[in-house]
């Protein structure tokens, strides 16, 4: 018990959330936190259950998404290690809205609602961390309004590229997931991202390999 109570500290310490605790404030947590191992397609938890607290993610992808009644399923986020989740609805007392499914093997941490009630009413640098969060989110949110209202489906797979670290002219980008989901999380089919994706590639802007994608013309795209 005493050495996965230590793995587990050392992990979220490592996370941006619970970076700024002290070791006490760490041990709190660490008594309310859960260990999930979840495999590529299971399921963390499923729309509709009750959110009794938030998910840390250490290692892996998580998808977030929804399902119409048709079948159709909308992927609403991509969880990344050190990213957490579920934050709102357990401050709200709501059931899931989303689905949150393994896309490939995973570590998840599971840190109870009432730890994270205590440790806020402790600790300023705790609170700060998880309204910065939040805020991030909802930031997060607002663009994505904005991509789905105002911006073309060739301009919101341009701003998907430009998005990741250090993007410049010979860079190549590794797609982190299959280009359906990406296709999913951008609003638009995946007939329609492997179109925009070769037409970018014809007006000699990127190049296209497999999940590899070669940055060729940064200027370019930011002017398409």
């Amino acid at each position: 018990m005493a050495n996965r109570k230590i793995k587990v500290q050392d992990f979220l310490s490592n996370v941006a959330l619970f970076s700024e605790l002290d070791q006490p404030e760490l041990d709190a947590i660490a008594l309310g936190t859960t260990e999930m191992q979840v495999r590529r397609g299971e399921i963390v938890f499923q729309r509709g259950e009750p959110c009794l607290g938030l998910h840390v993610l250490i290692y892996g992808q998580v998808k977030l998404s929804v399902v119409s009644s048709p079948g159709n399923e909308k992927v609403v986020k991509i969880i990344r290690a050190g990213d957490s989740f579920g934050e709102a609805l357990m401050f709200m007392g709501k059931n899931y809205i989303v689905t949150a499914q393994a896309l490939e093997d995973c570590l998840v941490l599971h840190v109870s609602r009432s730890v994270i009630t205590a440790e806020l009413a402790k600790s300023q640098n705790f609170t700060f961390n998880m309204l910065k969060g939040l805020s991030q989110r909802l930031y997060g949110l607002m663009e994505d309004v904005e991509s789905y209202s105002l911006r073309s489906g060739a301009q919101r797979v341009i701003g998907y590229l430009l998005k990741h670290d250090h993007c410049e002219n010979g860079q190549t980008i590794t797609l982190s997931t299959s280009k359906a989901i990406i296709a999913s999380r951008l609003n638009i089919t995946p007939e329609h991202f492997s179109r925009i994706l070769l037409d970018l590639s014809t007006h000699g802007l990127i190049q296209v390999k497999g999940k590899e994608i070669t940055i060729l013309d940064m200027q370019g795209l930011i002017d398409f």
